[in-house]
């Protein structure tokens, strides 16, 4: 049997439009609401044979939250965002609207004095790939969704401008199985809480 990565979504700690790059706020009410109401349905996943998570705030208090007690994977960070940490897009746009149009344009580009849309699906496969290898193993990821999304991306092999095409909900879940350089998507069947969303 191949080994399965089940990525989880952290829950969410802003509206979308007030997510910010590099975000480092923890979970607000509304979040701690969301993990608690889909912690009975997502608490089967603490039995994979390896839990880790993003070092977020947000991805360590929604494992925590769902029972998982994952361990803190540096390669699962999110992307680096340069002088634009801590910024909306809207924010970044308003202060630098070439740089920003340049950086979605170009998944090469690092305006932002940061990491490039290409080195961030790539760390985050170099980490997907790195994965110990059993058969039958099985590992949750509780991650920011830029990170699922930058793994999707990666495992696919599709061209990097994919990534702004892969929408993941907050607490969805979403699973890759195979081995380092051979992946594929896996879908499960639809959940309770894909159809709240």
């Amino acid at each position: 049997m191949p080994l399965r990565v089940t990525f989880v979504a952290a829950a969410r700690s802003s509206p979308v439009l007030a997510e910010r790059f590099d975000d480092e706020r923890p979970l607000d009410q509304a979040g701690w609401a969301e993990v608690e109401r889909v912690a009975q349905e997502l608490l089967p996943l603490a039995a994979a044979e390896l839990r880790y998570c993003s070092p977020t705030p947000r991805s360590r208090a929604t494992g925590e939250g769902l029972g998982y007690a994952p361990l803190v994977q540096l390669g699962l960070r999110d992307c680096d965002m340069g002088r634009w940490r801590g910024l909306t897009l809207g924010e970044a746009m308003a202060r630098e609207p070439d740089a920003v149009d340049a950086w979605l344009a170009d998944p090469r580009a690092t305006p932002h004095g940061g990491e490039s849309l290409v080195d961030f699906i790539t760390r985050v496969g170099g980490w997907l790939d790195t994965r110990p290898v059993e058969d039958g193993c099985r590992v949750v990821a509780v991650a920011e969704p830029s990170v699922i999304r930058a793994a999707l991306v990666y495992a696919l092999k599709a061209p990097p401008s994919t990534y702004w095409n892969i929408d993941v909900r907050p607490l969805s879940t979403t699973s890759v199985t195979g081995r380092a350089g051979r992946w594929n998507l896996r879908f499960d069947g639809a959940s309770a809480q894909a159809s709240r969303a």
